[in-house]
């Protein structure tokens, strides 16, 4: 992760796929980034049955939920994105903190759990959690590996208004590499590790842009 905080989505879009990676490439990744805070954007496609589009934005801070210049953003859509809202389905989107991570670079290949830890036990879960970075990174064909908390949910806005209302935010393990075998059978892996029941998936590298 390029910041501190790192900004997540997980969605389906009604009807054509191709109109929305356009739109999402050519328009919507422009415009994120434009914003200050704004670090790196990169969509991933997922090669199971999870949500088809998971979108992550690496950011400076939290603070850039409540930041004036993305308020005005997503308060002032354009007309292509006006157009492309309503078609959002389960909307999972929010930000959240990044309380370790270990390893280099990004790979293509990924695997994220969500998960809700345990009222009260958040803090031991996160200190088993952020032991298994180190060892996941030095396995063979496994680059980085990333535990994320999330952040108070942000305010509503226009862009929110036009599609519904966003689900909340659970907490992420991220994991990446450039070996696909490398990431099989890995959830049941971290779960059982974790002692964490949680939702799993599988996604390929399709988009990335830096600011500037």
């Amino acid at each position: 992760m390029l910041g501190e905080a790192v900004m997540v989505l997980f969605y389906d879009i009604e009807g054509d796929d191709a109109d929305h990676d356009d739109w999402h490439s050519h328009e919507h990744f422009a415009e994120r980034l434009a914003v200050p805070g704004f670090l790196r954007a990169v969509r991933w496609v997922a090669l199971d049955d999870g949500p088809r589009n998971l979108v992550t934005y690496d950011v400076t801070g939290t603070d850039v939920a409540t930041s004036q210049p993305y308020l005005d953003r997503l308060n002032d859509p354009t007309p292509w994105t006006g157009a492309m809202m309503p078609r959002f389905r389960g909307m999972v989107r929010g930000f959240a903190e990044v309380l370790a991570g270990a390893g280099i670079g990004l790979g293509g290949e990924a695997l994220v759990l969500r998960f809700t830890p345990e009222a009260g036990a958040e803090a031991a879960l996160a200190a088993r959690l952020e032991g298994l970075l180190p060892e996941l990174v030095a396995r063979r064909g496994l680059v980085t590996a990333h535990l994320l908390r999330p952040a108070a949910a942000p305010p509503m806005t226009r862009e929110q208004a036009l599609r519904g209302r966003d689900q909340v935010m659970p907490w992420l393990m991220l994991v990446t590499g450039y070996a696909a075998e490398a990431l099989e059978g890995l959830a049941g892996e971290l779960r059982a590790a974790a002692g964490v029941a949680g939702t799993a998936g599988r996604y390929r590298l399709h988009h990335m842009a830096a600011a500037g």
